[in-house]
């Protein structure tokens, strides 16, 4: 039996089947059962039982939904350990986040649905919130990967210059033990990054001195992480340099088995996400799984 369970958050939208499809696609590399999840609204209180239309309603519709979560279940090939549940929460970001919580779930996957289009990703009311209150990390899926979701073939983990770097690199190394595969971590580098001076310039040898402290911690990051993983697992480091976080994102070599782990904003609560401005500007750029780590408590 797996020994980790993944909660895919589905609907029969195209976000919850691109959900579903990367769920599938990441269960079999991260040795992991997927517990496909419909967050609905809890039933109305009172009334005449079967007798007030609004209850017969919301019956029907239920009905209507188990269907579709055996359907989908259904489609799951057998070498994937899977199955369904519907929940009953007022809030369906917070119910999926309750549910993840109650199953063990590692991660909960989530495909877009609405809201603005940020490059191939469009992020929902349900996905931002999840963005936002989340006590496990968050998939995000890349509109269309119902067709194009495939295992993937290596981890991206990108590291800011910042403390507080150590919840997300455990969880990419955690990945990597799982999975086999092999680990890059990145650094961006940008114009319009923090570090400018308050005029908005940015002169040469701060770039410079930005790319050498990056690469030392990368270098730190690639020393200790080598005493994690077994023998002769690949770890490779690259510091990368633009104008903008899209700029520098966009001058990586991407294919279509990547997965990139972030962490969260400063703002972020303790054991929480907050889903921060790099971060976005970076989802903006990528058509790939975004994984967003959760704060450390401390």
């Amino acid at each position: 039996m797996p020994s980790r369970k993944l909660l895919a958050a589905y609907l029969p939208t195209p976000g919850g089947e691109d959900a579903l499809a990367l769920g599938i696609a990441l269960a079999g590399p991260f040795h992991a059962a997927l517990d496909v999840c419909m967050v609905l609204p809890p039933p109305p209180q009172g009334g005449d039982g079967g007798a007030d239309p609004v209850r017969k309603t919301t019956e029907m519709l239920d009905a209507q939904a188990a269907d579709w979560l055996s359907e989908a279940v259904g489609r799951i090939p057998d070498e994937v350990v899977a199955e369904g549940h519907i929940a009953f929460h007022e809030n369906a970001a917070e119910g999926l986040v309750a549910e993840a919580e109650s199953t063990g779930s590692a991660a909960i996957i989530v495909g877009g649905s609405g809201g603005g289009i940020r490059g191939r990703h469009a992020l929902g009311s349900v996905v931002n919130d999840l963005l936002h209150i989340s006590t496990k990390p968050v998939v995000i899926t890349p509109l269309g990967a119902q067709e194009t979701a495939r295992p993937p073939r290596r981890i991206t983990c990108a590291i800011g210059r910042r403390p507080g770097a150590t919840p997300l690199l455990r969880a990419a190394v955690d990945a990597c033990s799982r999975s086999g595969l092999p680990l890059r971590l990145v650094s961006l580098v940008t114009s319009d990054d923090a570090t400018a001076h308050r005029d908005g310039d940015k002169t040469e040898d701060d770039e410079k001195q930005a790319v050498a402290h990056a690469t030392e911690q990368l270098a730190e990051h690639v020393a200790t992480i080598g005493a994690q993983l077994p023998d002769g697992q690949e770890i490779t480091s690259e510091v990368i340099t633009g104008d903008t976080i899209e700029d520098a994102v966009a001058s990586l070599e991407w294919t279509a088995e990547d997965i990139i782990f972030v962490g969260s904003s400063r703002l972020a609560r303790p054991q929480q996400l907050f889903f921060g401005a790099t971060a976005s500007k970076m989802l903006r750029a990528l058509a790939i799984p975004m994984v967003v780590v959760p704060k450390d408590p401390d």
